[in-house]
């Protein structure tokens, strides 16, 4: 079963790498603003996971700068997410207020939903 997954995984990052999208280009003063708005996002994730996959996608689309944080392989990272968020389930946004305060958001199709509201993006 591991090799199956193994092979699926490669077939999923093949996919991403040979279709990614082109990010959108802003002028440097609109991306220092969407920049600023995204410096307290960080993206826990799974390089070959393929729901995680579809958020990288929507983050390069968009021009998001917006920290990836390998959960699978960074034992901190994992042992974060599952101390913050409850669970060890990827893709996790977690928000950063500027009070310190955590909110992990959890499915792809949220995570995308979230930041197209909140950052106002087509």
């Amino acid at each position: 079963m591991n090799f199956v997954r193994w092979i699926l995984g490669r077939l999923v990052l093949a996919y991403d790498v040979l279709t990614r999208p082109k990010p959108v280009i802003r002028d440097a003063a609109a991306q220092a603003e969407l920049d600023s708005k995204t410096k307290n996002f960080a993206l826990y994730q799974f390089n070959a996971c393929p729901f995680c996959v579809k958020v990288r996608r929507e983050l390069r689309r968009h021009a998001l700068n917006i920290e990836l944080r390998d959960a699978r392989n960074d034992a901190e990272h994992k042992q974060a997410l599952i101390d913050g968020g409850g669970r060890f389930k990827v893709p996790c946004l977690q928000i950063s207020s500027g009070s310190g305060e955590k909110t992990w958001l959890y499915e792809s199709d949220d995570i995308i939903a979230y930041l197209k509201s909140e950052l106002e993006l087509a």
